[in-house]
């Protein structure tokens, strides 16, 4: 039978342990009592193994462990799990961290009956679908294991660090191109003069337009030139034209990459549309 030699327990529930000259994270109900460093552990009593590669990952996993119960670790890799079939791709080692972290937080504020707003909730919800609907499941998840009912808002949280995990992207820029896109939403409306109504189709392809912009513009992809449309549309429609103008050198500012002029032309004429239906 295949065993493992203790490094160092964490808890009564995880434990590190060394595996064919492998550091590996052993989780399993009772698996650290009484244990002490060198002694073996049959492979029967680990519930799950987890090796992670990246160095730093695996020191804030190690770090976090010892203070989290075992039924949210459990919840969490349950959910992990469930990420994964659901996008059917390989995820970022950081969702370990990452999710766990925000899950811990947001046991704490429910259980304490504090509420904290999600202002991109919407956004979210419009940029990222897949993962949103995933982190509903997620929600469902949670409330039936822990018996515990989190905010909805909590959803739009969960599907930032989905997304930020699917493609491979520090969770950090996820949530500055969701408050991007949020600014730029807010300056379509004043410049424009007018409440956009975040229930319908055009708000929805508005959104999704930024957002494609703004994963261009990363990747430095350029779109089609179209100069013979461009000065027709600076002619007619001056007022979305120099709106869109403005957009892209926000752009450019937060995102610190320029932005090819073609993209002006298509969010102008996306603008003129959302004008068009507001007159």
């Amino acid at each position: 039978m295949e065993a493992y030699r203790v490094k160092k327990v964490l808890n009564n529930n995880v434990l590190i342990a060394i595996i064919d000259e492998e550091e590996v994270i052993l989780i399993g109900k009772g698996i650290g009592f009484n244990r002490k460093k060198d002694s073996t552990v049959p492979s029967t009593e680990a519930e799950k193994v987890f090796v992670l590669k990246n160095e730093k990952e695996q020191r804030s996993y190690l770090t976090l462990l010892p203070n989290v119960e075992k039924s949210l670790l459990d919840v969490t890799i349950e959910a992990i799990e469930l990420i994964s079939k659901r996008l059917g791709a390989p995820l970022n080692e950081h969702i370990h961290v990452g999710l766990m972290d925000h899950l811990s937080f947001a046991q704490s504020r429910t259980a304490a009956g504090l509420h904290i707003s999600n202002p991109f909730l919407t956004e979210t919800k419009l940029l990222y679908p897949n993962e949103y609907a995933i982190a509903v499941e997620v929600l469902h998840l949670i409330e039936e294991r822990l018996h515990m009912k989190m905010q909805p808002e909590e959803a739009g949280f969960i599907a930032l660090h989905i997304h930020s995990a699917v493609k491979n992207k520090d969770l950090g820029t996820v949530n500055a191109h969701s408050q991007l896109v949020s600014k730029l939403l807010g300056i379509i409306e004043e410049q424009l003069d007018i409440v956009l109504d975040k229930e319908s189709i055009d708000y929805m392809r508005l959104v999704r337009h930024l957002r494609f912009t703004i994963e261009r513009v990363e990747n430095n992809e350029e779109v089609e030139e179209a100069k013979a449309i461009d000065t027709l549309l600076k002619q007619e429609y001056p007022l979305c034209y120099n709106l869109s103008w403005k957009l892209i050198k926000i752009m450019q500012h937060s995102l610190g990459k320029p932005v090819f002029d073609a993209e002006a032309v298509y969010l102008t004429m996306h603008l003129q549309r959302v004008q068009h239906k507001y007159k």
